[in-house]
């Protein structure tokens, strides 16, 4: 990196370059006029800088501003394909892999299959990332960094998978080393959950919002911790894993790493609602899959079956599916309590497809019973990004770390 001292004249304009190159991303194409407003430069100044990051190969012409008196305008936009960055969201069932361009605009998806098909995670992920490259139109060498996300997290200190027994063949003791090899790219590891928190931060209802809890369910109930604006990871990762969480009125599971489960997820998992469900004599929906928003793999029969009777009981919110609708966010409520007391959130947000599928009527009871419950009242938001929000996750957060090296210009 070459050496900047401050107040320098090359400080300076590799500040102008970065604050032209965040206007682009987030005005789309400006005329030179328009960013020398919006910057406060000089149009000498403007032309200069804009000259600059052209031959650099981060902003590019294209087409003009028509409409008013005058000689049409030149308009700049920053240019897409100066880097691509990847994510990949890891289950049990599949890997899904997507490429991004540096605007965030996907180029490129991949999903590959993994239950009952044996073999090496390295060969897997490189497949299901070779897999988006190749939709993308890409050489491998155009992705400049890679996230990927799983359930659980990779302890810091000793590189193992912890809190997520179920994912089969992500625990040897060697695997990001093999991974590392492997990637001929920087590669980043994050909790999945962490991740739909990063997309909401960036994209949807955590915008603006410096200290929040996200609740997900799906095939497991976890959170996602964000304070001071910055993601709570916790020593060991394991921070949000609230699964795991000990709480009243539900017996104590003993060796929770050992059975993979906890008080929580035994008290409000997506197990729950069919149980629930059939206690209160609601019959279960015909074994269909559902199809979760943005086409792809169809949920597991357990968070299928649970979507099903939770948007039936939504949509007819009366008598027995009331009930169930009321038993469940009581259920929510009590785990949702210890955290709310714990750290005092601004706001709440609401995602993952079990809790999303009971719609307005699950929000407001959940919001009563909270309010009963825990001693601060933070305003309960549902998730904004309902497409793939973990993988839209990793794309931000392999976009954060890429701008910042792609907009400094101090560094070329």
């Amino acid at each position: 990196m070459a050496s900047v001292t401050p107040g320098t004249p090359s400080l300076l304009r590799a500040m102008n370059d970065r604050a032209a190159l965040e206007l682009l991303l987030a005005h789309g194409p400006l005329s030179r006029t328009r960013i020398g407003r919006l910057t406060g430069l000089s149009k000498p100044t403007a032309s200069q800088l804009l000259a600059r990051l052209e031959a650099a190969g981060l902003v590019v012409a294209t087409g003009t501003a028509s409409g008013r008196p005058g000689p049409n305008a030149q308009l700049y936009a920053l240019n897409a394909a100066a880097a691509h960055v990847a994510g990949l969201d890891v289950t049990p069932d599949r890997i899904l892999a997507a490429v991004a361009d540096l605007t965030g605009e996907v180029a490129g998806t991949f999903e590959l299959p993994t239950r009952g098909r044996p073999g090496r995670v390295v060969d897997q992920v490189t497949e299901a990332l070779d897999g988006a490259v190749r939709d993308a139109g890409l050489p491998a060498s155009a992705i400049h960094r890679l996230v990927i996300a799983t359930p659980g997290a990779f302890d810091p200190h000793t590189g193992a998978l912890r809190y997520a027994s179920h994912l089969p063949g992500w625990h040897s003791p060697t695997l990001l080393d093999e991974l590392a090899a492997a990637l001929p790219m920087p590669v980043e590891y994050e909790n999945d959950v962490n991740l739909a928190a990063v997309a909401e931060q960036r994209l949807g209802a955590a915008r603006g919002h410096q200290d929040f809890v996200l609740l997900w369910n799906e095939e497991g109930l976890g959170a996602a911790l964000v304070l001071g604006g910055r993601l709570h990871r916790g020593w060991t990762g394991g921070a949000g894993e609230v699964g795991f969480l000990p709480v009243t009125g539900h017996p104590l599971v003993r060796q929770v790493t050992r059975v993979n489960s906890g008080g929580y997820q035994e008290l409000a998992g997506v197990q729950v609602v069919p149980a629930l469900a059939a206690r209160l004599g609601i019959e279960p929906p015909e074994p269909a899959p559902a199809e979760p928003v943005g086409g792809t793999t169809a949920y597991g029969p357990q968070v299928a079956t649970a979507v099903a009777l939770l948007s039936e009981a939504a949509a007819r919110p009366e008598g027995a599916r009331l009930e169930l609708l009321r038993s469940y966010a009581t259920a929510l409520a009590t785990g949702l309590a210890s955290l709310v007391a714990v750290l005092d959130p601004e706001i709440v947000v609401l995602s993952g497809a079990v809790i999303g599928a009971g719609g307005e009527p699950l929000h407001e009871l959940l919001t009563s019973e909270l309010a009963d419950l825990a001693p601060s009242r933070p305003r309960l938001v549902v998730g904004e990004v309902r497409e793939r929000p973990v993988l839209r996750g990793a794309l931000e957060s392999a976009l954060a770390a890429t701008r910042d090296e792609v907009f400094d210009t101090s560094r070329r």
